[in-house]
């Protein structure tokens, strides 16, 4: 046997410094690239958080009436339970036109079934023609009350648009509840934000950005309570008390601009990410839809299934979530969207 054919170790310096180098070089283009999805404007909220304003406050028993509503009153909410549906969009219907708005409905089938997208609209006065696009999807799994994924974001959505009545942006805010988020058209052209987003696309609607909802009311201080896709965990806190901005390479300029205006405005911690939408929970909610119809769109979350451990289950209820932090969240979101309507 030529022992020189099977030699392991490398032979001489040039060798030895070979071996170093390429290890060395990729684990340099790793962490390069990982700099790049993580870095962010702007500086997260550190210490003890303010009390709440009195508007705050308000904010936050609105968005818990709405949860309650949602998920211990009505309960889960898809196309398989009709009546649930039809329940949930007229709750909807109602404390929108509560506030001065004319919701307005996209029909569509899936599976042989009716399903309806909800939307409203707050018209810019010096570009309308650019459109802001704010959602969140109201159905749930089966047997799954959906307090946070995602009756949160659906209570934030309807505080939102509460927050944004009187306001006159330059482009034009709109405001839709989606159907049909989870499986079986989790991913798929069936879900309700395909719908919207291929209609936008269809009517060569100029949507400039698109914020998603999703799972925004769980949080908790305990060190190790947020998890990561890996290797996320060098970059980023293993405490759970912060709101993310999470978007695919195409919406980075969005995600950074997103977090910036939220670092700017509100006085709670904050976490941004774009990075390849094949990372596990990247795409996972409606932004997805806009982004394959070419359109820029970002998901705020509180990470969802990397922290609530209730995630799709029966245990989703609405006692599980912070009213108060998700408050700080919305009312930060409304000079965020604000700023995005006007810049």
């Amino acid at each position: 046997m030529d022992r020189k054919k099977f030699r392991i170790c490398p032979q001489g310096k040039w060798q030895w410094l070979r071996a170093f180098c390429i290890p060395a070089a990729l684990l340099l283009v790793l962490m390069s690239g990982l700099f790049f999805c993580a870095n962010m404007p702007g500086t997260s909220f550190t210490g003890t958080l303010p009390a709440l304003t009195s508007g705050e406050q308000h904010t936050a028993d609105q968005l818990k009436k709405h949860v309650y509503t949602l998920a211990q009153d009505i309960g889960a909410r898809n196309i398989w339970q009709p009546p649930s549906m039809a329940t949930t969009v007229s709750y909807l219907e109602e404390a929108l036109s509560s506030m001065g708005y004319n919701p307005k409905k996209q029909e569509f089938t899936a599976y042989n079934v009716v399903a309806v997208n909800l939307e409203v609209e707050i018209p810019g006065k010096r570009k309308p023609e650019e459109v802001v696009v704010v959602g969140a999807h109201y159905d749930s799994v089966s047997d799954c009350p959906g307090a946070n994924d995602n009756a949160s974001g659906v209570a934030g959505l309807l505080e939102l648009a509460r927050l944004l009545a009187d306001t006159g942006p330059d482009k034009t805010i709109r405001l839709v509840f989606f159907a049909n988020e989870e499986p079986p058209f989790f991913f798929s052209n069936k879900m309700g934000s395909a719908f919207y987003a291929a209609r936008c696309k269809k009517r060569k609607e100029n949507i400039v950005a698109m914020l998603c909802l999703e799972t925004i009311g769980y949080y908790s201080d305990e060190p190790d309570s947020q998890e990561y896709p890996f290797p996320f965990s060098i970059f980023y806190p293993d405490t759970a008390n912060f709101i993310g901005f999470v978007g695919n390479i195409g919406s980075r300029q969005l995600v950074r601009q997103s977090i910036k205006s939220f670092r700017d405005h509100a006085r709670f911690p904050s976490e941004g990410l774009a990075a390849p939408s094949f990372i596990p929970g990247v795409g996972w909610s409606d932004h997805l839809s806009f982004w394959r119809k070419g359109y820029k769109a970002v998901m705020v979350t509180d990470t969802a299934f990397n922290r609530y451990a209730p995630y799709h289950t029966s245990a989703d209820t609405a006692e599980k979530l912070n009213y108060e932090r998700m408050a700080r969240v919305v009312c930060g979101l409304v000079p965020t969207v604000m700023d995005l309507a006007e810049k």
